[in-house]
């Protein structure tokens, strides 16, 4: 056990922030809350999109946290919600800030996938993107 408790949590409480934080530098926000929203959207929105397999090895990939907020809510059965444009993508994570749009979208998603790449096998982001038309691919930056 560490100081603050079981040393997994504590991991992975630091590795959430770690992701938390990259995103919001990426971003420019200053703002740890909305980074943690887009994240937590961004995630969701890729998740539905995928096969249940796909979104399975993408989680496992991920700290347990950060897994946790990804399998939010999942209903396994009605997934994989395909989205074939760049608009559709962006209307699925607008949907989450309705009361506080997202200025420039594409950026946004752009910082979140940059986060995944840093902290996700290159060979599993690439099974992601690769699900995802081209159209859509060009918003992960």
């Amino acid at each position: 056990m560490s100081s603050l408790g079981l040393k997994i949590i504590d991991e992975s409480v630091q590795q959430a922030n770690i992701w938390i934080n990259a995103v919001d530098a990426g971003t420019g926000w200053e703002n740890k809350q909305r980074a943690y929203r887009l994240l937590r959207t961004v995630l969701h929105v890729l998740r539905d999109h995928l096969s249940v397999d796909e979104a399975a090895q993408l989680a496992a990939q991920m700290p347990a946290l950060i897994r946790g907020i990804y399998y939010e809510g999942w209903n396994p059965s009605k997934t994989p919600v395909k989205l074939r444009t760049p608009a559709a993508f962006i209307e699925r994570v607008q949907k989450d800030f309705e009361t506080d749009p997202l200025g420039d979208a594409p950026d946004a998603i752009a910082a979140v996938m940059a986060v995944l790449r840093a902290h996700v096998s290159a060979g599993e982001m690439e099974d992601v993107e690769d699900g995802f038309t081209d159209g859509v691919r060009e918003l992960f930056g």
